[in-house]
Formats: structure tokens, sequence, C-alpha cells
């Protein structure tokens, strides 16, 4: 049928710009090697959340890149990023920049220490 926008298998296909309210940028600036984690369990009530917010939360219990997030949710990068956006200014994640590597180094030394005390 032409004109339908959805098939037997996936049922009906929502656009991406619906989940943002038609928004395509976050306010701010936010790298896909990013961490988030939840500060909150749960969405404000009656704040216009969508259920791909809680879906965020729920994965973001954990620190996760957001791009790991966007491949476990199968949502379009930007769409991620708006919606981690929303959570920011609603106080229920925290975005923190990805660990550099000379963090990454300097954590795997101070492991390697640690691993060899216990070991004595």
């Amino acid at each position: 049928m032409k004109g339908t926008w959805y098939d037997d298998e996936a049922g009906p296909v929502v656009r991406p710009y619906a989940m943002t309210r038609g928004r395509t940028r976050p306010a701010q600036e936010l790298d896909v090697v990013a961490l988030i984690l939840s500060v909150q369990d749960t969405v404000p009530v009656g704040a216009g959340f969508e259920p791909e917010h809680l879906h965020i939360l729920e994965s973001a219990r954990r620190p996760i890149s957001i791009a790991e997030l966007a491949a476990h949710l199968d949502l379009p990068l930007g769409v991620v990023r708006v919606l981690i956006d929303d959570l920011v200014g609603a106080g229920c994640v925290v975005v923190r920049p990805a660990p550099t590597t000379a963090e990454l180094q300097s954590r795997r030394l101070l492991e390697a220490v640690i691993d060899g005390l216990r070991a004595i």
C-alpha cells in the first residue's frame, strides 16, 4: 500500500523527531564517548518525558557511553543526545567526560600495584 509507514513485522514507524519534539540538537555539546550515569530512578511526573527517557535512566544505572547507549536502545545517536540533554536538565543524569588515555594508564598502574600488594 503506497504511503504506509509501517510493515507487518516492524509495526508503526515513529520518526525520530517525534521523540524529541522536533529538536535535532541538544542544548549542550555531548561527546559520544562521554559517560552518563543515572542519579534518579524515575523521571519527574508531568514533565513531558517519553518512555525512551525511562529506558535511558534504566540503562545508565552504571556508567555507559552515549554511543553504547544509542546502540543498546537501537536509537539514532542524535535522538539519544537530545533525550540525554532533557534528563540532564531535569537533574536525572550526570554526564562525565570519558577518561583520557593518561588516566586509563594511571588507573591500570594503580590496579597492578594493588593486585601486587594483595598477592604478598
